[in-house]
C-alpha cells in the first residue's frame, strides 16, 4: 500500500468533513432543532460507530482498502442525502449510518497503516499521516467558512460529498503491498 497515496486520500476525507461539520449546527437549526438535538444525533452517530466497529474489526485483515472506500462512497451519499431531509427523524437515521461510515474509516485506517509500515519503523509514517491530516482538516474549516458566505449550506454539503468521492477515488487506486520504505 502506497503510504503517501493513503495520507492525500484520507486528506480529501478529512477536507470534506471539515468543510461541512461547524455548519452543520447551523443546519440542524434551520431544520428547528435545539443544541439538546445536537447532543442527541451525535451521541447516535458515537454509538452506531462504536457498535459496529465490533463487527467490522473482523472484515480488516480482508478488506481495509475496500471498507475505506466504501465509507467514503458512504460519506459522498450521506453529504448528498443532507439538504433533502424533510425533519429531524431522518437526521437521526443517517447519523447512524454515518456512525458506520465513520467506524469503516477509522478501522481500514489503523489496519492500512498497520499494512503499510514495518514494525520498528512506524513513527515517521504515523507523524506524517498525522499531521497532513490534521492540516486538511484546520484548512477546511478555513475553506468552509470563506465560501459558505456565496454559498448556502446545501450547496456545501454537495461540494463535501464531491470531495469524499475524490477520496473513495483515490483510495481504490492505492496499490496494496507493504512498503520496503514507508514514505
Amino acid at each position: 500500500m502506497n503510504v503517501r497515496m493513503l495520507i492525500k486520500s484520507q486528506s480529501l476525507a478529512t477536507l470534506a468533513a471539515g468543510m461541512i461539520y461547524p455548519y452543520y449546527l447551523l443546519f440542524l437549526k434551520n431544520l428547528g432543532s435545539t443544541y439538546s438535538a445536537y447532543g442527541l444525533a451525535f451521541a447516535i452517530f458515537t454509538i452506531s460507530s462504536a457498535a459496529s466497529a465490533i463487527w467490522l474489526g473482523k472484515l480488516v485483515d480482508r478488506s481495509s482498502k475496500k471498507l475505506m472506500a466504501g465509507s467514503s462512497l458512504g460519506m459522498m451519499a450521506a453529504m448528498l442525502i443532507f439538504p433533502w431531509i424533510p425533519s429531524y427523524g431522518f437526521v437521526l437515521l443517517l447519523q447512524a449510518f454515518m456512525g458506520v461510515c465513520n467506524a469503516m474509516q477509522k478501522m481500514s485506517e489503523r489496519g492500512l497503516l498497520a499494512d503499510g509500515t514495518k514494525p520498528g519503523n512506524r513513527g515517521d509514517t504515523l507523524g506524517n499521516y498525522h499531521f497532513w491530516t490534521s492540516v486538511a482538516s484546520g484548512f477546511a474549516v478555513l475553506i468552509g467558512g470563506y465560501i459558505i458566505d456565496w454559498l448556502t449550506i446545501d450547496v456545501l454539503f454537495y461540494v463535501s460529498a464531491f470531495i469524499y468521492g475524490g477520496s473513495a477515488w483515490m483510495t481504490l487506486r492505492m496499490r496494496e503491498e507493504t512498503m520496503a520504505s514507508n514514505i
